[in-house]
């Protein structure tokens, strides 16, 4: 006699469940005498243990806090873990007591952040052998997505957008620094543009007026390293240089026009850098007449 499939259980008309619709349980495997062991146990690699400081949110000397590799459908989705190769059960007292602090912390870093109603807080372990707990989001109002099966819509929901994910991260680390620790998140870079072309062609007697180049568009924190960011930034206080007028004596020289200088340089701007109406002030007096 062929076995009776179970019947659905009543989480599946909960509001908060993901699916609707015809619905089948799956059958139920038969145990086996022994289980695979997880990553860093046995001979397998432990990924947290390899994994460098730069790959995390914020480090500190017994713990460290990491993130996703992109934005996912829940505001912050973020994954503690501690520096020593221990599971929950395993941890010594120092350690324990700290992780309790540690979990308080990071909650309230991350209820702190803009549209988060509560923090859910969770650790299963059955892919990991080092100890790693999860903080889930939900996003305030959407009741939908309480209890449960938060994790599940997670994947479900389109992705935040990165620039708000990654001001996310930065806000987090930043709390967490306040106690101690290093943040190694940072907000993403401001995209702004200046207008490429001043104004309508000058009268055809004019003296040629040299184009001023467009600002360069700030590339994203995330492709740029920190290390080249650093070095690439020139001195905010600087603005753009333009050469001294030569007095002239006698007769303006044939073709004024290609007088102009010809230097092309274009300042990279940082986040705090003047908009495009200061970079506007800073072009010749010509150029301001004719655009007026």
């Amino acid at each position: 006699m062929p076995d009776t499939p179970p019947s659905v259980p009543d989480f599946t008309q909960w509001p908060s469940f993901p699916f609707e619709g015809d619905l089948r349980v799956k059958q139920l495997d038969e145990p086996v005498p022994f289980e695979p062991p997880r990553r860093g146990e046995a001979d397998r690699e432990c990924t947290a243990c390899n994994a460098p400081d730069e790959a995390y949110i914020w480090v500190g000397e017994r713990w460290r806090v990491r993130a996703m590799d992109r934005p996912t459908g829940l505001p912050m989705v973020l994954i503690l873990e501690s520096r020593s190769h221990l599971d929950l059960g395993d941890l010594p007292n120092l350690l324990a007591a700290e992780l309790g602090v540690m979990t308080v912390r990071l909650e309230r870093a991350v209820r702190s952040l803009d549209g988060v109603a509560r923090v859910h807080v969770n650790r299963w372990g059955d892919g990991s052998a080092h100890l790693h707990l999860w903080f889930l989001a939900r996003p305030y109002g959407r009741l939908q997505l309480r209890g449960t099966f938060l994790s599940l819509w997670d994947s479900i929901l389109p992705p935040i957008s990165e620039e708000k994910w990654r001001e996310n991260l930065a806000m987090v680390a930043a709390w967490l620094a306040e106690f101690g620790g290093r943040p190694l998140a940072e907000p993403p870079r401001i995209h702004w543009q200046a207008p490429s072309s001043l104004s309508p062609t000058a009268p055809a007697n004019a003296a040629e007026e040299p184009e001023d180049e467009a600002v360069s568009v700030i590339e994203a924190a995330d492709e740029i390293p920190e290390s080249d960011a650093a070095a690439g930034l020139s001195d905010p206080s600087a603005g753009p240089s333009e050469p001294d007028p030569v007095p002239q004596t006698g007769p303006a020289p044939e073709h004024a026009g290609d007088s102009a200088p010809d230097s092309e340089d274009e300042d990279e701007a940082g986040p705090d850098d003047a908009g495009p109406d200061d970079a506007a002030d800073d072009r010749p007096d010509a150029a301001r007449t004719r655009e007026s």
